[in-house]
């Protein structure tokens, strides 16, 4: 037995249908041996009765018999099989609960690696096998493993959902549109999948613009918020100042004031302790006199009175009061008078504010003007627009440069490229392919995430090789930023360039015959700098610096950006 074992192959032990060992092989009228139960479903499914593999149709259902030859070959084959699954199980993947077991497995299941839309079953790399090597299941369609293979099937039909219906937006099986979709409109599913993956990329493009719109909404409102906020800490600082100095005004008036009748009573003090010190003085000389004479009076020495009275007569020298008065100080006016010139000084201080006012919103109409002079000049550019890739024969050997041609990175690693004339060598650039020799062209750079980049035009003749110096005397129209926020135009010397904000996009314009490059920044609709003047005599060529990654920092690329026309 063993020996005549010899002579079959395992392919020839295993079921066309089930791809498993024979279980109580048959076989048919043309030769072909089937798993009796796996021939009979087959059958029980499909009339007339049809050969899997020969597709000999037989009228009559054929009475199939188990052939004991082949069921004991089949025997011995499935128990190697066995013990080589299960040597090789601790090498393959136990199947876990979220993933998709292999359907021919016994005992213990493992993970299966493909599912074949054919068989409706998934296998494991042991049961794969036969899909891989037999000419006839090469054509099976295996794809990842999938646990509800039914799912793919024609709940109507049981046949398998292999076409995809427009008209219905459905997947159909081969009977379903010569019955209920016979007038639809039909194509394969491989069409159909195309034809939505198509849709899908359209509508991934469409819903990132409506993100980048409102990304640019987002960015707009929150320059309103910081614009405002800029705004209400001005007005609060100038309140402040000008109600500060409205408050000093009226403590200054009024310290004045108090100063004023405190000044008029020291006066009024002042002449009424004089008067009363002279009077005080004339009492005292009065009262002296008067002691003398009543002492006098009181003598009974005739000659002494006498002798004594002519002394008497001449009186101390006194003032007459009858007119002197300490009259109050007329206060009467004076609140009012410091009121007044409080509301002169106030006056004076509206009028200064109201200048500062009327200046700023002077200073806000021109700034609105200009801005929105900005925005139409950006349109007006904008309308210049053309394509622009990027020309791998150009790049520097350390740069990365995407499929499509609209991305430039730094790399690690330099590339081993052929040194042609026209690829720079030393600094890491690129030019694009399409040159311009007339007219106005634009295009449009995303910079956001990176901390170093250089952009512009460069005529056709510049030197490619070496370090290279960026100026329009040698052929550059350059501006580029420098340790994240240093941003200067390549001018020969370097203009250093003071913006309002960083930008995220940039706009490169020309007028090849008016001899002008502008910069732009996209997102703030600012002009960031003008070339002006030049004297273009060759082909320009726009020019890409990603420059170094800066320990990390600057390692995202430079993306050649669609440019979005708003209304």
């Amino acid at each position: 037995m063993s020996a005549t074992s010899c002579l079959l192959t395992e392919d020839q032990c295993l079921c066309s249908i089930c791809l498993d060992v024979f279980t109580d092989p048959v076989s048919t009228p043309c030769g072909h041996n089937f798993c009796k139960a796996c021939i009979s479903q087959h059958w029980d499914r499909n009339v007339p009765s049809q050969c899997p593999n020969c597709k000999k149709v037989f009228n009559i259902k054929p009475e199939l018999r188990v052939n004991t030859f082949i069921s004991e070959m089949a025997a011995q084959f499935r128990q190697s099989a066995q013990q080589k699954a299960s040597s090789s199980s601790s090498e393959q993947h136990v199947v876990k609960p979220e993933e998709a077991p292999c359907d021919a497995c016994t005992g213990t299941r493992l993970k299966a690696l493909k599912s074949c839309l054919v068989c409706l079953e998934s296998y494991c790399e042991t049961h794969l096998e036969p899909h891989l090597t037999r000419a006839g299941l090469k054509k099976h369609q295996l794809i990842d493993p999938e646990e509800n293979l039914e799912s793919r099937m024609c709940v109507k039909h049981d046949k398998l959902l292999e076409l995809f219906c427009k008209t219905d937006q459905v997947c159909v099986c081969m009977l379903c549109t010569v019955l209920d979709h016979k007038t639809h409109d039909v194509v394969p599913l491989k069409e159909g999948y195309e034809g939505k993956k198509a849709e899908l990329g359209k509508t991934e493009a469409e819903t990132q613009q409506m993100i980048q719109k409102r990304r640019l909404k987002i960015q707009e409102m929150n320059r309103s918020v910081e614009l405002s906020k800029e705004g209400a800490d001005r007005e609060m600082a100038d309140g402040v100042q000008v109600f500060t100095t409205l408050k000093e005004s009226v403590e200054r008036s009024q310290a004045e004031l108090m100063d004023t009748i405190k000044e008029k009573q020291r006066e009024t003090e002042e002449q009424a302790e004089g008067f009363i010190k002279e009077l005080e003085q004339e009492v005292s000389e009065l009262k002296k006199r008067s002691s003398e004479v009543e002492q006098l009076s009181r003598s009974e020495d005739q000659f002494h009175l006498l002798q004594s009275f002519t002394s008497l007569n001449a009186a101390p020298p006194t003032k007459n009061w009858t007119e002197v008065r300490v009259r109050p100080p007329a206060y009467e006016g004076t609140v009012g008078r410091a009121v007044t010139q409080l509301e002169e000084t106030l006056r004076k201080q509206m009028k200064k504010l109201l200048e500062v006012e009327l200046k700023r919103v002077q200073q806000s109409e021109v700034e609105l003007k200009r801005v929105q002079q900005s925005e139409v000049e950006l349109k007006r550019v904008q309308q210049s627009e053309v394509e622009v890739t990027l020309d791998l024969d150009t790049a520097h050997p350390n740069l990365i440069l995407s499929d499509d041609g609209k991305q430039v990175k730094l790399g690690d690693v330099r590339k081993n490229l052929p040194n042609n004339p026209e690829r720079f060598d030393y600094c890491p650039c690129v030019l694009a392919k399409q040159s311009f020799s007339t007219g106005r062209c634009y295009h449009e750079v995303q910079v956001e995430g990176k901390t170093q980049w250089t952009l512009g035009v460069a005529r056709e003749s510049i030197n490619r090789k070496g370090q290279i110096s960026l100026s329009p005397q040698k052929g550059y129209w350059m501006i580029w930023l420098r340790n994240e926020n240093e941003y200067s135009a390549c001018a020969g010397p370097p203009v250093r360039l003071s913006l309002k904000s960083q930008p995220q996009k940039v706009g490169v314009f020309v007028d090849y015959k008016e001899g002008l490059v502008s910069f732009y920044d996209v997102d703030a609709a600012a002009l960031i700098y003008s070339f002006t003047g030049c004297c273009f005599r060759e082909k320009l060529y726009p020019l890409f610096g990603p420059c170094n990654k800066d320990g990390g920092e600057n390692s995202a690329p430079l993306i050649i950006s669609p440019v979005n026309h708003t209304e």
